[in-house]
């Protein structure tokens, strides 16, 4: 079994699982495993940084660094997994496009070899549109943080 589930959550979800929920594949696939999950309200996932992952052969290559964009959306898969348990197996696969990214701070670099705990909060839900506040840590420190809105729809 891919997923622990307890009274309303979901304790683990490992990679084979994310995948289909949703439809991202490598490179763009930026979470490993979500530990914790509350049905339609919160998650925690976990993205392992390495230094064989292709954004750091240009960003930077004598410094690497996780670029922001990069941790911003591993926040939003974090996130689609949450909406996708909340709607159940009819949502598994379809696209989540971002509409809004608000208060994106930097706090700071996430770097190969860094564990991202990435923190995803439902704030509100209107039909298919989600918002979420986000934060990601390494080593319990704040590293980058947003609220940002969402809307999951059918393949074409």
């Amino acid at each position: 079994m891919t997923e622990t589930q307890t009274e309303g959550s979901l304790e683990s979800v490992d990679i084979l699982r994310i995948m289909e929920m949703i439809p991202h594949r490598y490179p763009m696939l930026l979470i490993d495993r979500v530990v914790e999950m509350k049905r339609g309200e919160s998650a925690v996932g976990i993205k392992n940084v390495t230094m064989n992952e292709p954004q750091f052969t240009g960003h930077f290559p004598t410094q690497p660094v996780m670029p922001g964009v990069m941790i911003v959306e591993s926040m939003a898969q974090t996130a689609a997994v949450v909406v996708v348990h909340a709607l159940g197996p009819d949502a598994e696969g379809k696209l989540v496009y971002f509409m809004t990214i608000d208060e994106a701070r930097f706090r700071r670099p996430v770097v190969p070899g860094d564990r991202m705990y990435i923190h995803v909060t439902a704030i509100k839900r209107r039909g298919t549109i989600w918002k979420f506040k986000g934060e990601v840590k390494v080593d319990d420190k704040l590293a980058a943080e947003a609220i940002f809105s969402a809307m999951i729809l059918d393949k074409k």
